[in-house]
């Protein structure tokens, strides 16, 4: 909560109140702005280091241009906690990412300061390049589009598109480029590097010097348009002799300027909002900025859960637990690689979250990180696949959407076998709609040549892992942002899983339910819950999607009139679907109910939370065992 302490924050609700301010106040708003998403963050755990990082970039649009008369569009939305708080949120912000509470993301049906709804990279560009030709096109000429784009999503090749594409309009738009070098881990590639030797460049304080100089003043008109010619073929030059990136796109470029100096980035701000066409501001930033444990350990303040404001030491960190999941992916894999010289790791910017940093360390040669390009990373596995090496592609499941042609195409129609190790899949929790892996059983089942399999703990998610390098087609394992089931999880000798062959954990009567994955541990508490009444159903871990267990199912639906499907995906399309038409398709007459995520985008919450909204906590499950029996 706001309060005295907060001496000028606890003035500001809206943008309309910080252009009360003089600009001299502004740097204390900053301060008091950063140290309250501090004092926030560190009890409710969210995203800390991006926002940290755009403080005074957030205060200074707000102050210089008209929201939400003008379009800002945050790119990835991890970014716009500053945002949210002045622009009417500030008295809620301690319930953002929590069940009910803000969104941890800008949310066009949360407020109408977020233009655009984001939380996946690279996109901001092309939508509010978008809105600048609407405005052109509703006659709204002084109407401002700004897209703040950071955090390595500048490597994403959407952005790219969308330059190239914004270069070749007179749009009314300004990309502010958020450059702190890092996305969650760090940024990688010759897009980094070029940003680097950009904000290195020896002409870097004779570049400000000269070029602010020339857009400050009262000149006349004739003599500004004049100047302002000189900048464009100044900027052109005085970076690198080649010409600028930007530039050769068709973009305006000014900068590279300090982040951090709200009152130079109100004055370029007020200039650049006078200048007509796609322009693009470069300013360099900490991530993590006022908080020196969060510039400190950048990788781990991105989202850094609860911890200790004065020691920035965890307060949620609790012992003797089963696995992560994502560990027991990066031990094992790290351990495959040690015997199979074929495999290669990749990831989209996510190895510290996959945890394939732990292979990265042991073989960096054979570990790639590509960046925030998931497409890229699919065909390139598909071209590692297609000369002999056995890649292992990482990526969440909300990001593997991304890449959906490139399965289809480059890799499944043309047999390709790359392993995807589809990780947060399911729900998972406080990140919400954005992040949710809700879709990958459904969407990739529709493939051909596709093998879909989920582990219901980490013993099979070893054994798969391991099975994986010997298929001959595309295999997908997915598994949740979730812990295992046992402490002592390490497997001494792998085994093959026989692709497509599950398995009846609990021999009943009367009904079967049919789970996949880590979800059918929720199945196994129902069952345990459900012994004290003397109900006794089947209880079958499928494993295998595509090809499903056919021969198992047959035998459910001899042995069994009721059947209960259990998914941590959309009820649309997933098990639920799979097993109604294997029903159809071979006149059995069962009656099946199907339990899922609902055919909707689920808000966040706790993962305790989402499961019993959703129906696939345990207490639900035995809920409707009991309505069936």
């Amino acid at each position: 909560m706001v309060d005295s302490r907060y001496k000028i924050l606890s003035k500001i609700n809206y943008p309309s109140d910080i252009k009360q301010l003089n600009i001299a106040e502004l740097p204390e708003l900053c301060k008091e702005l950063r140290q309250y998403i501090l004092e926030v963050i560190s009890c409710n755990a969210g995203h800390l280091g991006s926002s940290l990082g755009a403080v005074e970039l957030t205060v200074a649009i707000h102050y210089v241009f008209d929201t939400p008369n003008d379009n800002l569009i945050w790119d990835v939305g991890h970014q716009a906690y500053p945002h949210k708080i002045l622009t009417g949120r500030k008295q809620e912000f301690d319930s953002i990412r929590t069940f009910g509470g803000i969104s941890g993301f800008p949310k066009m049906t949360e407020s109408e300061y977020d233009a655009f709804g984001t939380g996946h990279a690279s996109t901001s560009i092309s939508a509010a390049l978008g809105m600048a030709i609407a405005a052109q096109r509703n006659g709204e000429n002084e109407k401002h589009s700004i897209a703040v784009i950071g955090d390595g999503s500048m490597g994403g090749g959407m952005a790219f598109e969308a330059m190239n594409n914004a270069g070749a309009t007179n749009a009314n738009l300004l990309v502010v480029l958020n450059d702190n070098g890092i996305a969650i881990d760090k940024s990688v590639g010759a897009i980094k590097e070029y940003f680097l030797h950009m904000s290195m460049s020896k002409s870097y304080n004779d570049f400000r010097d000269k070029i602010w100089n020339i857009l400050s003043g009262n000149e006349a008109k004739r003599r500004q348009r004049r100047m302002l010619r000189q900048v464009k073929s100044h900027v052109k030059a005085s970076i690198f002799d080649e010409g600028n990136m930007f530039e050769s796109l068709g973009m305006r470029y000014f900068g590279p300027t300090d982040g951090h100096d709200v009152i130079e980035l109100v004055e370029i701000l007020t200039k650049l909002k006078n200048l007509k066409g796609p322009k693009l501001l470069h300013c360099i930033t900490v991530k993590g900025k006022g908080y020196l444990e969060a510039e400190k350990d950048q990788v781990r303040f991105h989202a850094p859960g609860t911890f200790d404001l004065e020691t920035g030491n965890s307060t949620n960190e609790a012992k003797d637990l089963p696995p992560k999941y994502q560990d027991v992916f990066g031990e094992t894999i790290t351990k495959l690689a040690e015997e199979n010289d074929k495999i290669i790791g990749i990831t989209a910017a996510m190895p510290t979250g996959c945890s394939l940093n732990i292979m990265m360390e042991k073989f960096p040669e054979r570990t790639f990180d590509v960046g925030i390009a998931e497409e890229h990373a699919v065909t390139f596995a598909a071209g590692l696949a297609a000369k002999g090496m056995k890649p292992y592609c990482a990526i969440y499941s909300t990001f593997l959407q991304r890449s959906y042609d490139q399965i289809i195409h480059d890799v499944a129609l043309q047999k390709l076998p790359v392993v995807f190790c589809i990780d947060r899949a399911g729900l998972v929790g406080e990140d919400g709609p954005t992040h949710h892996g809700n879709f990958d059983l459904a969407y990739l089942r529709s493939i051909p040549n596709m093998i879909i399999a989920a582990p219901i703990n980490e013993y099979d998610l070893q054994d798969m892992i391991y099975t994986a390098q010997f298929s001959e087609l595309p295999y997908a394992i997915r598994y949740p942002r979730a812990r295992g089931i046992n402490q002592n999880w390490k497997k001494e000798n792998f085994e093959l899983i026989e692709t497509g062959k599950g398995k009846i954990l609990t021999q009943g009567k009367d009904i079967a339910v049919i789970s996949i994955g880590h979800v059918g541990n929720e199945v196994i508490k129902a069952l345990k819950m459900l012994e004290k009444e003397n109900i006794t159903p089947t209880h079958a871990d499928i494993k295998f999607l595509k090809p499903i267990d056919e021969t198992l199912l047959h035998e459910i639906c001899k042995n069994h009139k009721k059947i209960i499907t259990v998914e941590d995906g959309t009820i649309v399309g997933g098990l639920g679907t799979a097993v109604v038409e294997f029903i159809s398709d071979n006149n059995y007459d069962c009656k099946v109910k199907r339990l899922g995520i609902p055919d909707r985008f689920i808000e966040q919450g706790s993962l305790s939370q989402l499961y019993k909204l959703c129906g696939i906590d345990a207490e639900s499950i035995a809920s409707e065992i009991m309505k069936m029996n």
